[in-house]
């Protein structure tokens, strides 16, 4: 079976396209500045052959479709023809509390996913456009939501709700969601295949360190709690999101005249290591290179970024009672092993005796970096969502036998 999986953004398009006989991944690339001066398409097949143009498109259709000419392209093309493809895996970020796991996408799951926009607003309404592209481009063609949301579903009352009025949340909605839960699901995992240990004897707590960054608990292959809230503006420190907050700043923010909008914008898009470092850049390799060069505001921003993450893990490790590894994906965990060692050092009371040689060696690929003796592991395991999604949308199909395909609005 070629399932497409594809990632649609306010202004790009992102896609893969898998064999999943042996899970090869066929293509892959995006069409970004959709709706933009001077859209790109960006086309890779996996032998490294493909192409970079400017594009002639309006909108997210318009990308599917140059896409598509790709795919089946006589010179580039991974595809004899768009009929080989027999499913196509979309992410979306938020399902709230009614979707608990991928599901072929009807009109019911577009209703849900719509209710949605007001918690997930930069996120839900391109992911929405991007699934009606694809039953435009594809009809008869079975769309699978998987939902990043979803894995973190598993929490109990007393993890995913605010210590508020308990009505705000049986009226509103408002509780912890949880993100990245793709990623979460996809390193847990495939951590329990590295260590050669079942998903559902491991306590684990995996990180999730990149532009967006996340900590989840996952105990015997149950989320009890994940460091992002409502949306993904809560937890750890990260490029551009300030991460946990008193709610209180807010307040007053807006009492000293900025718009709710404003301040939305502030905490989204200006804070976190952008906000705090002083460089211009919210990239932690800036961050550290001006850090190591003397520059004392980029050290604050980076010793905040660390001590934020000390605090996740050593809550999470007296939540677990204990944890049999900690993990690291993402750019910054699977690439900064001076962040790992900073993290690392500071809980080294806890059971972590960091190896420094095999932590330096480790770069986008899996190994554990602690030491034989160290009682728990530290373990570096690269993500990849868009195969989880992938697998979720083999998963689902192989269980609807008949492709049973709803008629879409």
């Amino acid at each position: 079976m070629k399932i497409l999986v594809v990632n649609a953004g306010s202004s790009s398009l992102k896609f893969t396209i898998y064999s999943m006989k042996n899970e090869q991944m066929l293509a892959k690339g995006q069409v970004e500045r959709i709706g933009l001066s001077e859209p790109k398409l960006q086309y890779k097949r996996n032998d490294g052959i493909g192409v970079e143009a400017k594009a002639n498109i309006k909108n997210h259709t318009d990308a599917l479709k140059l896409i598509c000419e790709k795919l089946v392209d006589k010179d580039v093309g991974v595809l004899k023809s768009l009929k080989e493809v027999e499913a196509i895996g979309h992410r979306v970020v938020h399902g709230g509390e009614q979707i608990t796991k991928p599901v072929i996408i009807d009109t019911h799951v577009k209703d849900i996913i719509k209710d949605c926009f007001a918690l997930a607003p930069l996120h839900n309404p391109p992911n929405y456009t991007g699934i009606e592209a694809c039953e435009e481009i594809f009809p008869g063609v079975a769309n699978i939501a998987v939902f990043d949301t979803a894995f973190h579903q598993s929490m109990p009352p007393e993890s995913y709700l605010y210590a508020i009025p308990y009505e705000l949340y049986t009226k509103y909605g408002i509780r912890r969601y949880g993100f990245h839960g793709t990623s979460h699901s996809f390193v847990a995992r495939a951590t329990a295949k590295f260590l050669d240990i079942p998903f559902n004897q491991l306590k684990l707590i995996t990180f999730h360190l990149g532009n967006g960054c996340s900590v989840t608990a996952i105990n015997k292959g149950v989320v009890i709690d994940t460091s992002m809230g409502m949306t993904p503006l809560e937890g750890l420190v990260m490029g551009t999101r300030c991460g946990d907050i008193d709610p209180a700043v807010v307040i007053r923010l807006i009492e000293l005249g900025m718009a709710p909008q404003a301040v939305d914008q502030l905490l989204n898009k200006k804070s976190g290591l952008l906000g705090v470092g002083g460089i211009g850049s919210s990239d932690m390799r800036d961050i550290i290179n001006a850090a190591e060069s003397g520059d004392q505001q980029a050290l604050r921003a980076l010793r905040m970024f660390i001590i934020r993450a000390v605090k996740y893990a050593g809550a999470y490790l007296a939540l677990l009672d204990g944890a049999d590894a900690i993990v690291f994906t993402g750019g910054i965990g699977e690439y900064s092993s001076y962040v790992r060692k900073k993290i690392l050092d500071r809980i080294d009371g806890l059971g972590f005796d960091l190896d420094d040689e095999k932590n330096e060696a480790c770069k986008g690929k899996p190994g554990i970096i602690t030491k034989e003796s160290s009682k728990c592991k530290a373990i570096v395991m690269p993500t990849n969502e868009e195969l989880m999604i992938a697998r979720e949308t083999l998963s689902v199909m192989s269980h609807d036998p008949n492709h049973t395909v709803p008629t879409a609005n």
